[in-house]
């Protein structure tokens, strides 16, 4: 029997992404998250923030107001969103979100809940399989999260 206690379940998967876009997700104002290609995996993301701060974004005017007043955590886990769809707008339609960039996947984020302690931890690129001790200090704090019955 084959067992990798290190890796967490299939359930869910991290997303790193650069402050001040995590904390602008976290807010609720944010839902959702544009990425270069479409992502088909869907379920829980842990919503990473990475060690770099995209400086020129807290000039945007709906930043500013997103995150006006609070700590721009970087290298750690600060919660967890469930992605629930991914698609492109079409071609010179207006944008589905006003924190859709055009040309861009957006990922549909949903049911975003902010970590009451945020967990320091290194991401990687595209959805990456969280540790299961990594997962188990995100549970110590959001004890609901579980996987989501098949459909």
């Amino acid at each position: 029997m084959s067992h990798h206690p290190l890796v967490a379940p299939d359930w869910i998967r991290g997303i790193t992404i650069r402050q001040p876009w995590t904390t602008c997700i976290l807010t609720g104002a944010k839902t959702i998250e544009n990425r270069p290609r479409p992502w088909s995996w869907r379920g829980w993301l842990l919503l990473h923030s990475s060690q770099r701060i995209d400086t020129p974004a807290l000039r945007d005017p709906l930043v500013a107001r997103t995150i006006h007043g609070r700590h721009l955590h970087t290298g750690v886990v600060l919660g967890a969103a469930r992605l629930t769809a991914c698609h492109q707008d079409p071609d010179n339609a207006p944008p589905c979100n006003p924190w859709a960039h055009p040309g861009s996947q957006h990922l549909v984020l949903t049911d975003i809940q902010e970590l009451p302690r945020p967990v320091p931890v290194s991401g990687a690129l595209g959805p990456w399989k969280p540790t299961q001790d990594l997962v188990d200090q995100v549970l110590l704090q959001l004890p609901h999260l579980r996987p989501l019955a098949a459909s």
